[in-house]
């Protein structure tokens, strides 16, 4: 079982299709504008952008080509002084099962790497100098200055 920390709210039917009662249209809609454009966009201005969601990026962050990050609630993600995000990794503060609809905050400490196309789930805390392996699936908590790979996630000696 996992040590995710989550909130989870039932509903009846296909909870993605409930998403407006956690998070405003509109805000949702400005996030989706600027995490869309700043994919593209070079890093320092990228991080910038990105600050304008909520999403509490620290300094000397690099945040590789096409990096997704939530999109209802990118202010429960913070990412720590020089850390570095892969190309094309997601970082999630939300999911949804079949009759869930969970959010938890995510929190990546300094100096950490998130491997290029590896997601980081909700309510998963990442710890200072840890690395993420490419490609992985972050399920999770990873603990200060190890290295993880695989899916789900696994301690690598």
């Amino acid at each position: 079982m996992s040590n995710r920390r989550v909130e989870a709210w039932n509903h009846d039917g296909n909870p993605l299709l409930h998403w407006t009662d956690h998070c405003s249209i509109i805000k949702t809609t400005f996030n989706i504008v600027i995490i869309q454009a700043s994919k593209f966009l070079p890093l320092k201005l990228k991080n910038h952008l990105l600050n304008l969601t909520g999403l509490e990026i620290d300094r000397d962050v690099a945040i590789g080509l096409g990096a997704q990050f939530d999109i209802f609630f990118p202010e429960d993600i913070s990412i720590g002084e020089g850390s570095v995000i892969g190309y094309g990794a997601t970082i999630l503060a939300h999911e949804t099962t079949t009759d869930e609809f969970r959010k938890g905050s995510v929190k990546l400490g300094e100096n950490v790497l998130i491997g290029a196309n590896s997601t980081v789930l909700p309510g998963v805390k990442i710890g200072d100098g840890a690395k993420v392996g490419a490609g992985s699936v972050v399920t999770d908590d990873v603990s200060e200055g190890s290295f993880v790979a695989g899916v789900p996630a696994r301690p690598v000696d």
